[in-house]
């Protein structure tokens, strides 16, 4: 299994090259060359295996065991899950009205990245113990990428994150969960801009090949795989919990709906779906609605503005995983995909060619939800259930309500209301805190403020040379 870029201007790489890196080379995102296909068999003898088993079996068919032994990643993976409060690891909550809630956010940051990056944390010591190697990991964050990549690292000797976050624009909690850790090689930036501004700085210093290469830069946002690798796993699972039967002629269809920002996690829905999992993929967003545009008239076009929601962490104008999505649609067609991103790169405006807006309108159904739209779901599932969710994981449940399903449906829960008090009290409804959550506010903090009119990626080089200096 080797992993090209989406572009087509960079050679191939083995799984530890595209775990090491962030952006290709030639700025296209790495894919596997090809997408395993299972047949109905396999399907049938998974449907019993736990979460973790079923994050291993997947791994395993996209990191060869020449490279990691399948008894190593096996512990790798129980290791990673192994600070989760849910015996399960991820729990299924079937609610009224057909209402199924997948919960991704039992992790140590109360949030659905702890899954992928739990286990690209331990991929990465593995090679790095191995290699006696030294790196340097860059995070843009919206909200909570940040907080789960360093708790995936915190105290690592061999790893120094950097993160930059929206100062003010994420919750307090979620800024909290970050500038609390007091570890050596944790770096906390409180940038005063948006959460595409701030990719800007980490992109600069990706395409500075030479500084990249000299100071080991790698990426844990959904650039790279193996985020995306482990979470193919939420919709196998999904499947199988939501599934009535499959010892029916033809396997039955799940819908399931995907809260979208940068849209990893639809990619890994794209990805499951193309290896021969009968479902059906709804992404759904905020008002920042371009991927929503884009599914439905072609329009992968910038808005004026990002727009600030309750769903503070799908405030994203940039969803870079759509590249892998149309990648993946157009036949792996690295020369089409060069030329409509350097488009897009250049005027912030795309219109997609007919046939490949047409694929991607037959795989995915799309959904907008209002700041109105979320507050009344997250109040109607309070009123029918008792059961709290987050304004993100309101988005599809406003989905549910809106649309009638004629088959099973599985709504992602991204992270815990928890994390969200703002908004609880804006929908009228009473927050329930866990002492971990309610002990940060007591917590010494840490941070560097990037101003408006700083040159942030130059701050940004000279702390990562300053840091090196102390190896």
């Amino acid at each position: 299994m080797e992993y090209v870029s989406t572009r087509g201007g960079t050679g191939a790489v083995d799984f530890e090259g595209a775990l090491f890196s962030g952006y290709a080379p030639d700025g296209g995102l790495f894919m596997p060359q090809h997408i395993p296909s299972l047949d109905r068999d396999t399907l049938q003898r998974w449907s019993s295996l736990s979460y973790p088993e079923l994050v291993e079996e997947l791994c395993s068919l996209f990191i060869p065991a020449k490279l990691v032994p399948r008894n190593v990643l096996s512990e790798l993976i129980d290791k990673a899950f192994s600070r989760f409060r849910h015996k399960n690891v991820v729990h299924l909550s079937r609610l009224k009205d057909g209402l199924n809630i997948l919960e991704l956010w039992h992790g140590v940051t109360y949030a659905f990245k702890d899954l992928s990056l739990s286990c690209t944390g331990q991929f990465l010591q593995y090679f790095l113990e191995k290699k006696q190697k030294h790196v340097n990991i860059l995070v843009g964050t919206s909200g909570d990428t940040g907080s789960s990549a360093i708790e995936s690292v915190r105290g690592q000797k061999n790893m120094d994150i950097f993160v930059l976050l929206p100062k003010g624009l994420c919750t307090q909690i979620q800024e909290l969960q970050m500038t609390t850790v007091i570890e050596d090689n944790v770096h906390v930036f409180a940038a005063h801009g948006n959460s595409d501004e701030i990719d800007e700085p980490i992109k600069e210093l990706f395409a500075d090949v030479d500084f990249a290469g000299k100071y080991n830069l790698m990426s844990l946002n959904s650039v790279n795989w193996s985020r995306i690798m482990v979470q193919i796993a939420h919709y196998f699972y999904a499947y199988f919990q939501c599934a009535p039967s499959l010892d029916t002629t033809q396997l039955p269809m799940v819908e399931i709906v995907v809260p979208t920002g940068g849209g990893g996690n639809i990619t890994a829905g794209c990805i499951a779906q193309k290896m021969g999992l009968p479902i059906q993929l709804v992404t759904v967003v905020n008002s920042n609605d371009i991927i929503h545009r884009t599914v439905q008239h072609g329009d992968f076009s910038l808005a004026e503005s990002v727009k600030a929601t309750l769903a503070s962490a799908m405030d994203i104008q940039e969803p870079y995983n759509v590249e892998r999505i149309l990648w993946l649609l157009s036949g792996s067609d690295s020369r089409l995909i060069k030329t409509l991103m350097e488009q897009f790169n250049i005027s912030k405006r795309l219109k997609l060619p007919e046939d490949l807006h047409r694929k991607l309108s037959e795989t995915l159904g799309s959904c907008s939800a209002s700041d109105q739209d979320i507050v009344g779901a997250m109040q109607r599932c309070w009123e029918e259930n008792q059961y709290l969710l987050c304004p993100h994981s309101a988005v599809a449940a406003h989905f549910h309500y809106s649309q009638p399903h004629s088959i099973p449906r599985c709504c992602l829960a991204p992270a815990s209301a928890a994390k969200f008090q703002d908004a609880l009290l804006r929908a009228g409804l009473a927050p329930q805190i866990p002492p971990e959550i309610s002990a940060l506010t007591a917590m010494e903090t840490r941070s560097t403020p990037l101003e408006r009119g700083q040159d942030w990626t130059q701050v940004l080089r000279g702390r990562i040379e300053a840091v090196a200096q102390q190896w």
